[in-house]
């Protein structure tokens, strides 16, 4: 093979930025897929981990895409994707660092308007950007088999899309920017919704005497079946893989299912969309969240059988 076709079939450098639950295993699988990969997390014990695994450790997010084809980056919200992207005032954000016909793909959930923010910005700087948050959890990002939900031109998403695919199993173009975002808090306003209901449903269905596994059973075979019944059954023991066998401990905290359903509500306040049931999901979730905020979400069955 020429220097010339090595180099056409030689695979891009990296920038992984934030390496919490989610992101530390998704720059795990695009290590064990081959891409060469150097990454920055606040945290020392995220980083030497992955170094540990191969990838090269960054002291700040502006030399971590020193030499980088492609950014990465899974962060809490919106105000840490602005603040490494856009700056904050005291420092530069990256895309002012980027070349032209770099490639950034944000797996964060943000508002669809902050998604679209940083694209803008991105698109002016010449470099194209992707929001592409994910759905799976915890145990998806460490298999490999995350939902990717992307925004972005089509371009774009062709040249993701291998990468995703180190990564996920169900790749999705939803759209232009910020169509990722509103894709995704759509399908957690549901996963809110559903969780909150099965766990009432058992509830009530124990209260009367009834064995939480048999009914669970019952309604996975009847018209009430939904994802919470089948893989992540809210009540202890029913499952003995899920969290709420584990004292809710692990998997997608309940503080972070209340943020993405205040992202949904208020983007049906732009838009003037009717969430009768998103309303009630988030009340729910604000005030079990207090005294649960990093306890899985299916931990909501607290507020029932307490």
């Amino acid at each position: 093979m020429s220097i010339t076709e090595m180099a056409k079939t030689a695979k891009p450098n990296i920038a992984f930025i934030g390496l919490g639950n989610m992101g530390a295993p998704m720059a795990q699988n695009l290590l064990k897929a081959g891409y060469p990969l150097s990454v920055y997390d606040l945290s020392t014990e995220a980083t030497k981990r992955l170094k540990e695994a191969g990838a090269r450790v960054a002291p700040s997010p502006q030399q971590a895409i020193a030499d980088a084809q492609i950014v990465m980056s899974m962060l809490p919200a919106g105000e840490h994707v602005h603040s490494v992207y856009l700056g904050n005032g005291e420092t530069e954000g990256i895309l002012a660092q980027l070349p032209k016909g770099a490639l950034v793909i944000d797996s964060s959930t943000i508002a669809a308007q902050g998604a679209r923010l940083v694209a803008d910005a991105a698109t002016k700087q010449g470099v194209d950007f992707l929001d592409a948050p994910v759905s799976g959890g915890t145990s998806g990002a460490i298999a490999g088999t995350l939902t990717f939900i992307v925004g972005g031109t089509d371009e774009a998403f062709g040249r993701a899309k291998p990468i995703l695919e180190a990564m996920g199993k169900n790749i999705f173009h939803a759209g232009d920017h910020g169509a990722g975002q509103v894709a995704k808090i759509c399908n957690n306003m549901l996963l809110g919704i559903l969780m909150a209901g099965t766990a009432e449903a058992i509830n009530l269905g124990v209260k009367n005497g009834l064995d939480p596994k048999v009914l669970s059973d019952i309604m996975l075979q009847s018209s009430g079946r939904n994802w919470t019944l089948e893989v992540y059954n809210p009540y202890p023991h029913v499952m003995e893989s899920v969290p709420s066998s584990k004292n809710y401990e692990g998997g997608f905290m309940s503080k972070l299912m209340q943020k993405d359903l205040d992202l949904a509500m208020h983007t049906a306040q732009q838009v003037d969309a009717r969430v009768p049931l998103g309303n009630k999901a988030t009340e729910l979730y604000t005030k079990h969240a207090i005294a649960n905020a990093d306890k899985d979400f299916s931990s909501i069955m607290t507020i029932y059988n307490s």
